[in-house]
């Protein structure tokens, strides 16, 4: 994959193939570890690493900021805080960190992440993490994929902060363009926690920056 990086990059920046022709071409492309190295080799970026080490630095602050949040945000963020109250476990403090920083931009959670406990028809989603349920197990183990433009191209995440990461090393990949209905949260994943062209921000994610630098 490294010595074909040259000619795919030309392939999917000058003639912007669909998500389906893209993963026929370049099967072995669709897998964690090269989505990670094709990361790097675009950005020169640690994609895993840096946005897991950036999360758990800002993890106090964003805590703090988001249980003093009030109005509707805060309504929608305030039951799934209190869960962490009795949890030590740093992967569920992780996504439920990543879910409430959506609510606090004043975005859509459901716009990122689709709940379901069957298999469904995903050709209508244009960016979308799947989150299938186990209705019989106890602690409820999910299933997490990601859909494109219909098209599944990542299954067995793990969790919705890994979900997330995998999703931002696609989007590069494949050189996608941010939902617009998510703009905010993309762009706070992009400049705070990778830490890629962090210099122009938007006025929500400019505003929690100089929140969490206080």
């Amino acid at each position: 994959m490294n010595k074909t990086f040259s000619s795919r990059r030309v392939e999917v920046v000058s003639l912007s193939p669909s998500v389906g022709v893209f993963k026929e071409r370049w099967p072995a492309l669709f897998t964690e570890a090269q989505i990670k190295e094709e990361f790097r080799r675009i950005t020169t970026v640690s994609l895993e690493e840096t946005f897991m080490r950036k999360l758990d630095e800002y993890t106090p602050g964003l805590l703090r900021l988001m249980r003093a949040k009030g109005g509707a945000a805060g309504c929608k963020m305030r039951p799934l805080l209190d869960t962490l109250n009795d949890t030590q476990n740093i992967e569920k403090k992780r996504d439920a960190v990543v879910c409430c920083l959506i609510n606090y931009l004043g975005e859509r959670q459901e716009d990122l992440f689709h709940d379901c406990q069957e298999c469904e028809d995903y050709t209508d989603k244009t960016m979308k993490v799947i989150v299938k349920h186990n209705v019989m197990a106890e602690e409820d183990p999910s299933d997490l994929s990601i859909v494109i433009e219909g098209n599944q191209v990542m299954e067995g995440c793990g969790s919705r902060t890994k979900a997330c990461i995998l999703l931002m090393g696609l989007i590069y990949a494949i050189n996608i363009e941010y939902p617009k209905e998510l703009k905010n949260t993309f762009e706070a994943f992009q400049k705070l926690f990778l830490e890629i062209d962090g210099a122009k921000l938007l006025k929500k994610v400019h505003s929690l920056k100089n929140k969490l630098m206080q």
